[in-house]
């Protein structure tokens, strides 16, 4: 009498797992052809209008290196709001800079001004109760995306990796930094990882407020709109911009096809530089063909100290190809790496959210700023130089005479790179 239900049980966990592992959509099978390059007027209509948001003009950036100066930006525009504060991140733990960041926003709800909080619920696993006490209590409304419930239980594997502060509908940040004291300092120790955010103002900061509302209505069913959230922006420089979204209840492939798009169109370089480097096959032909037609690919993702070793076995385990293409791989070493950044011919710059694996690709929300500017993608350039000078480049002679050991190793990780 006990199998029946023993045997639904096993079978209704099957169907759970299977529905976490999944996207549900269709992904990208076939290679991106090259019709045109990344100087080419299409080269910006298409990347337009296949993900999202028609650029937009009128823009200016300011990039923010490590802790040190990402934080005192974000606390100033908190404490410069005098309307609304959207907020949404995957990572909140305990420490002085996530208590320093709650007083301000509760300090803000407290002066009349609507703060709304986006948590992941996973990445906030270790945030002090203290701080959802105090935000609470001041007015701030905040929410913890996809918590445990048995009406979504499919849905435990979709996180919201998306890293988005809007001050007013006028000013946004986004990049890679989570708030954790890990993001704190200036990268001097294995202590303090090395990461950017940007701080940006013009138009394109509706694109990033539509981006936030995006999960906030799926979490709450509430719409927030009107002048407050979404003010008339006037131009304030003449950098070209665009905010895009994935998720994989929306189009989970739009990171990947944007990246995709890209290094098709890429002539003259690509840097990447990735905290989380495991691309499937069909990105990896796409560098590799960049490669070969004489692009110079050069990529930096962080050496063995990482979060998660695993993720870097499996990365390891995918280098060849590119290797044997040319590609330079080069491994961070003071520190975690923990930088999401793509530069494509000094022209497009795309940082956000999004890491080089099948998880950002496939399996979480998503979101990134793609810049088309000369001026910004050299400043990027010049910051990844100073990257690889603090990097140990990994030749395809010793990536082959690495230990047995290790190869072993590396390829058992890859067998979960659709999870990584």
């Amino acid at each position: 009498m006990l199998m029946i239900p023993i045997t639904a049980f096993v079978t209704l966990v099957i169907i759970l797992v299977i529905a976490n592992l999944s996207s549900g959509e269709k992904k990208i099978e076939h290679k991106i052809e090259r019709l045109y390059t990344s100087d080419d007027p299409q080269f910006l209509r298409s990347m337009g209008l296949l993900l999202g948001p028609p650029v937009v003009s009128g823009n200016r950036f300011e990039m923010l290196l490590n802790g040190e100066h990402i934080f005192p930006s974000m606390l100033e525009g908190i404490r410069s709001a005098s309307k609304t504060i959207t907020f949404e991140t995957f990572i909140y733990w305990s420490g002085g800079i996530g208590e320093q960041i709650a007083r301000a926003l509760a300090d803000k709800a407290r002066e009349g001004v609507a703060v709304h909080v986006l948590l992941d619920w996973v990445g906030s696993s270790k945030m002090d109760k203290r701080y959802l006490n105090m935000l609470r209590d001041a007015g701030a409304e905040v929410i913890q995306y996809h918590k445990p419930h048995w009406t979504g239980l499919g849905r435990m594997n979709d996180r919201t990796h998306r890293k988005l502060l809007v001050i007013d509908g006028h000013i946004g940040f986004t990049g890679g930094v989570g708030i954790a004291p890990e993001w704190t300092g200036h990268a001097q120790d294995e202590k303090h990882w090395r990461d950017t955010h940007f701080r940006v103002a013009g138009p394109v900061v509706g694109h990033m407020q539509a981006v936030f509302m995006d999960n906030w209505v799926k979490a709450t069913g509430n719409v927030l709109h009107g002048p407050d959230y979404f003010p008339e922006v006037e131009g304030v420089g003449d950098g070209l911009a665009h905010m895009f979204s994935s998720s994989p209840s929306g189009g989970s492939d739009d990171m990947q096809l944007m990246y995709l798009m890209a290094i098709t169109a890429a002539t003259r370089s690509i840097h990447l530089a990735s905290a989380y480097f495991v691309p499937d096959k069909l990105t990896i032909n796409a560098i590799v063909e960049a490669a070969k037609r004489g692009v110079k690919v050069q990529i930096i993702t962080p050496g063995k100290r990482i979060d998660t070793h695993t993720v870097r076995e499996a990365s390891r385990a995918c280098w060849g190809d590119l290797l044997r293409a040319g590609v330079e791989m080069f491994e961070y070493q003071p520190t975690m790496f923990h930088c999401k950044l793509l530069v494509v011919d000094e022209y497009l710059v795309s940082v956000g959210s999004t890491n080089f694996d099948n998880r950002s690709f496939k399996l979480n929300d998503e979101a990134n700023l793609n810049i088309y500017d000369h001026d910004f993608a050299k400043q990027q350039t010049a910051t990844f130089a100073d990257d690889i000078r603090q990097s140990h480049q990994v030749t395809l002679d010793a990536w082959l005479r690495r230990p047995f050991r290790e190869k072993l190793i590396e390829k058992f990780a890859s067998l979960l790179d659709t999870q990584l």
